[in-house]
């Protein structure tokens, strides 16, 4: 389904953290813009899920089960984009997570784990290799707690 407002045919789109929440949503979004997608996250079976429900919305869809938190994996992950959809054109960097409990009880490693996950993982991503000598790819960051 084509939403009208801009044509993404022919695009592909990385959406880290894209098997649920607000990453869900902007796969579909991009998936009824005509782009194929590739579902980047830590759980397998809801990304495989995702993909799934994106490629009944008439797109290719892939899952790529990935840490982002870890460069050689990111550049794993990268590879095999471009390995099954051909390039990559959009990077959404939405893998995020929280620890709920007030900041003054978190441990320095959960704090860590948090800031790999929100910050680091943007970092990383936008600065693979393909995408950083890649001029027409788009990188937007969303960073949201689950």
């Amino acid at each position: 389904m084509r939403n009208g407002q801009f044509d993404l045919s022919g695009r592909v789109a990385i959406v880290t953290g894209g098997n649920g929440g607000i990453g869900l949503g902007m796969a579909r979004g991009l998936a009824d813009a005509g782009a194929a997608v590739a579902v980047v996250g830590r759980n397998e079976a809801k990304s495989k899920a995702a993909v799934e429900e994106l490629g009944k919305r008439g797109v290719k869809a892939i899952a790529v089960a990935t840490d982002v938190t870890d460069k050689a994996a990111v550049a794993a992950m990268v590879e095999r984009v471009i390995g099954e959809l051909g390039r990559i054109d959009i990077l959404v960097n939405n893998a995020g997570m929280s620890i709920r409990k007030p900041p003054h009880e978190l441990e320095l490693d959960e704090w860590s784990k948090v800031i790999d996950t929100n910050l680091t993982s943007a970092f990383l991503c936008s600065k693979a290799p393909t995408l950083r000598s890649r001029r027409r790819a788009t990188a937007r960051s969303s960073i949201s707690a689950r």
